[in-house]
């Protein structure tokens, strides 16, 4: 087999149509737009969603949940064994604290973005101390396993005093025993004991 003797697999490159070329094609003439109308013109179709007026389905229904997309920290993901790399290859001082800033000017990321979140893959031999945003639960043990340090630069989330919204309603119904274990009543509407009772009387 040589250069020029490769080609594709039949059915692989398909001739594109080509509209407008008279009417042997029967794609000529309106070339597949119909007469007149707002669809055969140049530009004149509408936009997606575009319901001829009436108020369209994504304005119909109704919104719901949250998104915190507008407003979320975006973090720079690095892995413990690309920082170790840095430090075999000389990019990185093991012997000072290894940041965000550290981390950029060794090339580990472009730009510092919100911060790093440090993540445990890889294996990591030197003992570092590191500030960073966020890191992992298994991140912190291999770092502390290698006698470094983690400080998390994050501000820690307060627990509400008071539970809030649907788990306050919760905790007053638990309070007042409205949340009560299924299974107290036996079927049939009447207690076991009076049941048995019953029963008895009846031989």
């Amino acid at each position: 087999m040589k250069l020029n003797q490769i080609a594709d697999r039949p059915g692989a490159r398909k001739r594109r149509m080509r509209i407008g070329r008279g009417i042997g094609s029967g794609w000529g003439k309106t070339a597949g737009r119909g007469h007149k109308g707002q669809r055969a013109r140049s530009g004149g179709y509408h936009k997606v969603g575009f319901e001829g007026g009436q108020m369209p389905l994504h304005r119909r229904l109704p919104k719901r949940g949250f998104r915190n997309t507008s407003f979320a920290v975006r973090l720079n993901e690095i892995n413990l064994g690309k920082v170790q790399a840095a430090i075999d290859a000389g990019f990185l001082d093991a012997k000072a604290t290894v940041d965000v800033a550290a981390m950029v000017k060794a090339g580990l990321m472009r730009r510092a973005k919100g911060g790093v979140k440090l993540l445990s893959d890889g294996e990591l031999k030197t003992k570092i101390d590191f500030s960073v945003w966020r890191a992992s639960k298994s991140a912190i043990a291999a770092v502390e396993k290698a006698g470094g340090t983690v400080k998390i630069l994050a501000p820690a989330k307060e627990e509400d005093a008071e539970p809030k919204g649907k788990n306050k309603r919760k905790a007053l119904a638990a309070a007042k025993g409205g949340d009560k274990p299924k299974g107290d009543k036996p079927k049939g509407g009447k207690p076991k004991a009076e049941a048995e009772g019953e029963s008895k009387s009846a031989e």
